[in-house]
């Protein structure tokens, strides 16, 4: 389903080939095919786990690495903002503690003077557990978009064939040759 939603936005659209073809850009860029989509889902969701305030810039800086579909990558990465930062890198910092075995802080306190005093106990497991959804819940999400995208295929290929059956025996029935 997503994946015809998608090809009906990026494909055969004019302004983005004039778009590509102005700034001499990649049409993988905006490419809508399995490699290109679920390369984006990976380096969206790499840079939106990771705490830093230039992810977008980041993103872009990989795009000359890595060839993605920036779009996707780009609407995943605003999954992090500021209203889902302080869930999120509470679940990081958590992981962090888990993975390190640590107890975590108690008594929080949601002020600016609290946690630059803590900093040093806040930092270490938060980046733990950022390294953990980046590096290990990251490349999960990829492989299941990328099964996803495979599944999507074979069962529109099937539908097809079983539609191209059915066609075939309806016309069989209604031939002019099996009437006489």
């Amino acid at each position: 389903m997503i994946r015809r939603v998608l090809k009906k936005i990026f494909n055969n659209n004019t302004k983005i080939d004039k778009f590509l073809h102005k700034y001499n850009l990649s049409k993988e860029y905006f490419g809508v095919n399995r490699k290109s989509v679920t390369r984006g889902v990976l380096i969206g969701f790499f840079w939106a786990f990771i705490p830093m305030p230039s992810q977008i810039v980041a993103m872009i800086f990989t795009a000359f690495f890595i060839r993605f579909n920036v779009p996707i990558a780009l609407n995943i990465i605003f999954l992090s903002n500021p209203l889902t930062f302080p869930p999120m890198y509470y679940m990081e910092y958590a992981t962090g503690n888990f993975i390190l075995g640590n107890e975590g802080l108690t008594n929080i306190e949601w002020t600016l003077e609290w946690i630059w005093d803590h900093s040093g106990d806040i930092i270490v497991p938060l980046y733990v557990g950022t390294a953990f959804y980046s590096f290990v819940v990251t490349p999960v999400i990829y492989l299941l978009v990328n099964w996803a995208w495979i599944y999507s295929v074979h069962s529109e290929k099937k539908r097809r064939q079983i539609n191209r059956q059915n066609n075939k025996k309806r016309e069989d029935y209604s031939s002019p040759s099996r009437n006489a």
